[in-house]
């Protein structure tokens, strides 16, 4: 299982605004939970999500696509994959171990 970290810069919109984008970007993204394909979490910043690199790979694109289906010429899109094959560590996991660190070491 992999975790990437999305984010999708519209290009060209008629407002600094872009919540609107993130918006129907989180309708794609709940479409393909419902179907378990993947898992997000939408963050300030950018959203991430969980599954198999393949169905990521998937999300992505249709992320990338639903700016240009509201009339955008123009979209960019950072993508960063964390694909660890050794153990399986989700999301959550993963921040919670930090913590865990940090709590022993009495700086939490």
């Amino acid at each position: 299982m992999a975790i990437a970290d999305v984010t999708v810069i519209p290009i060209g919109t008629d407002s600094p605004s872009v919540s609107e984008y993130v918006a129907d970007i989180q309708k794609v993204l709940q479409r393909y939970e419902t179907t378990g394909k993947i898992r997000y979490q939408l963050t300030p910043m950018n959203t991430i999500i969980e599954g198999e690199l393949a169905d990521l790979f998937e999300v992505i694109q249709a992320m990338h696509e639903a700016p240009f289906a509201k009339g955008l010429a123009r979209v960019a899109t950072n993508i960063r994959i964390d694909d660890r094959r050794d153990i399986e560590r989700r999301m959550e996991e993963k921040v919670k171990r930090v913590e865990a660190l940090l709590e022993s070491e009495g700086n939490f």
